[in-house]
């Protein structure tokens, strides 16, 4: 923008302004006050708006807004507040890429009781990632998704490079979904163009190494958990950050990465509660298990599980006991399939690996087949201190734990040294009684 344009008159500006397209208005809009100004005229945005969103045949059936479209005169549109019709184009823009979402979304896959097309849905959104790093003084860092892999029922993103800023000066993690504001102006995904932010999670990165959990390492790498789904590796040399890592499962995926704002996270609708028409003195029934565990593109295991089930006195200190693999029948244990461990890739080391960590994805249905509880987390298997009880077995047995608020996941496994793999040996899911009561009315 030169010197010449900034002093223009108003009238020619405005007419060299109604050429371009929405995208171009808003970045002009940002050069200066006068600009913005200018920008936000509504006679070139009604014409925007008009040209886009036609006003129908049937007045009858059209609404508020576009009656008005078809009755309005240059002089009336302009007696709008200023970026009236801006913000109505917008908002209409972002309707109408939402509708078309909504359409891909509804199949459902009868394994998982989850979307069938959210990949598609995905990139249909043009639906990325980006970490805020915020630091002490409050300034912020944007990292760009560099990398994403799909899974049965979660995504993995990944961002890595040599330009983080220093760990000790970090106080917080941001993970948001990013996508364009105006979608069908932006067939190519890129930072410049107009984005909206949707704050997904947030972490705390103060004193990460003392107060996190390390779930595992290699020769030059140490890997943090921050709860929910977030992996930070720090180099052994120096503590500076490696890679961060998000494992984000597929349920209500679009909706948390879309519909929050850049400060407030998507709040999910309040559930009603399920009449459970079985006597509750029988418990849970009915209840189907998917669980995945991945890493880098390796499936150790994908298995659904049906009928699971638990009865009343099944039920000790606030939790649900569903037993998926009954450490008591050997006929159910299963092996883990290849090389177990954690991948991980940056600008200069690809292909790495620290043994014993993955990530896990467990997806509950209820007895409806809704999902009931749905996590994608870093896990890592450790050695038991507890003598195993197995004859059939003979080898080092590991034990592998998750907890959040509403539920527990518990894995005990054995390495088989002969075949070189290990075998699950017990798999057992603790439901929150809170959680159970809330969703479905019921007093346990």
């Amino acid at each position: 923008m030169n010197a010449v344009s900034l002093h223009m008159p108003s009238e020619i500006l405005l007419k060299i302004f109604s050429y371009l397209d929405a995208v171009s208005l808003l970045y002009i809009g940002c050069v200066n006050k006068r600009f913005y100004h200018l920008a936000n005229d509504n006679v070139i945005w009604f014409k925007m708006y008009s040209s886009f969103f036609p006003p129908k045949r049937t007045n009858w059936k059209t609404n508020s807004v576009e009656r008005t479209a078809v009755l309005l005169s240059d002089a009336t549109i302009q007696d709008r507040e200023s970026g009236y019709w801006k913000n109505e184009y917008i908002m209409k823009q972002i309707a109408a890429g939402k509708t078309r979402i909504i359409q891909l979304l509804k199949p459902i896959n009868p394994y998982t009781g989850l979307p069938l097309k959210t990949k598609e849905a995905i990139k249909a959104y043009r639906l990325s990632w980006v970490i805020v790093l915020k630091d002490r003084n409050g300034k912020e860092h944007i990292i760009e998704q560099v990398d994403i892999s799909f899974n049965d029922t979660s995504i993995t993103v990944f961002w890595y490079g040599t330009n983080w800023p220093c760990l000790d000066t970090l106080s917080t993690l941001e993970l948001c979904g990013v996508t364009p504001l105006l979608l069908d102006q932006c067939k190519v995904p890129t930072k410049n163009r107009p984005r909206r932010r949707s704050l997904i999670a947030e972490f705390n990165l103060t004193n990460l190494t003392k107060v996190t959990t390390m779930i595992g390492s290699d020769m030059l790498v140490q890997l943090f958990r921050l709860n929910p789904g977030l992996l930070v590796g720090l180099w052994k040399k120096g503590n500076g950050i490696a890679f961060v890592m998000a494992s984000l499962h597929h349920h209500q995926l679009i909706e948390r990465s879309t519909l929050g704002s850049a400060a407030i996270q998507y709040i999910l609708p309040p559930h009603k509660p399920i009449l459970d028409d079985v006597d509750p003195e029988y418990g849970l029934h009915g209840y189907q298990l998917h669980i995945d565990m991945h890493s880098g593109g390796h499936t150790y295991l994908c298995g659904t599980f049906h009928n699971l089930f638990c009865r009343k006195d099944y039920i000790r200190n606030g939790y649900l006991r569903l037993t998926v693999i009954s450490i008591k029948n050997n006929s159910q244990h299963l092996p883990l399939a290849g090389k177990v461990g954690f991948f991980w890739r940056t600008d200069v080391f690809e292909g790495c690996e620290a043994n014993n960590c993955y990530v896990m994805d467990v997806t509950l249905l209820d007895e409806t087949e809704k999902p009931f509880w749905c996590f994608s987390a870093p896990v890592y298997m450790k050695l038991s201190s507890k003598a195993s009880c197995l004859y059939d077995y003979m080898g080092h047995n590991y034990d592998l734990n998750y907890v959040d608020s509403e539920g527990k996941v518990h894995v005990e496994l054995v390495w088989v040294e002969e075949t070189k793999e290990y075998y699950i040996v017990n798999l057992v899911l603790y439901l929150s009684t809170e959680k159970v009561n809330r969703w479905f009315g019921t007093k346990y």
